[in-house]
């Protein structure tokens, strides 16, 4: 049986470009997989506290040596990697921040990491075997060819954060020109139809 880990990163909610086209993406992997099982994971939902003294303690010396302060700072994290570690799919859908990534996917990353649990002490990934869809929702036009390409930093660290970790097989989805719905150019339906072949065919590959 076949796990999809559906990783929610914006603020919008019901108004969100990203979310949306998530949702389309689980119900389409549904379809293909009906007796699979989905984990949800809203990040905007999620207590993400950034990484400090404990939990460098918690995640760098053995179980055995932790303070209660070690455990509990650390506790978000095994939840995190236990999640992923069960998810054979996984698609994250977050708008794009300043050429980048938004500061709760980062605060993300930085949990799901670890030294020992998602990477090997030699620095090999250790969840290979995993497909990744990055659906990338952005204000402007980053598509290849467009004169904003080279700037979208979002997916060229997405790819080698996960392929850090051992996921390899990443598939990005571009969203762009999303400014044009709230200035009233477009709707969502309209920027979505060319997108949904692209979108369908990861979900059911």
């Amino acid at each position: 049986m076949s796990t999809l880990l559906a990783i929610e990163v914006s603020p919008r909610f019901s108004s969100s470009v990203s979310r949306k086209l998530t949702a389309t993406f689980v119900e389409e992997w549904k379809a293909a997989h009906p007796d699979g099982s989905i984990i949800m994971r809203d990040l905007m939902k999620t207590n993400l506290p950034w990484i400090d003294l404990s939990w460098i303690g918690g995640a760098f010396t053995p179980p055995e040596t932790h303070s209660p302060e070690m455990q509990q700072a650390i506790k978000i994290s095994d939840d995190l990697t236990a999640e992923l570690k069960d998810a054979d799919d996984i698609v994250i859908g977050t708008p794009m921040y300043n050429f980048s990534i938004p500061a709760n996917l980062k605060s993300y990353i930085d949990h799901i990491v670890r030294v020992g649990v998602t990477v090997s002490t030699t620095y090999e990934g250790m969840l290979k075997g995993r497909k990744l869809t990055i659906i990338l929702a952005t204000g402007g036009d980053f598509a290849p060819g467009a004169p904003y390409e080279s700037a979208n930093a979002a997916s060229s660290y997405l790819k080698q954060v996960f392929g850090f970790i051992g996921i390899t097989d990443v598939k990005v989805v571009l969203a762009g020109k999303t400014l044009g719905i709230e200035r009233g150019q477009t709707t969502f339906e309209e920027l979505a139809k060319p997108i949904e072949p692209e979108l369908i065919e990861a979900a059911r590959a």
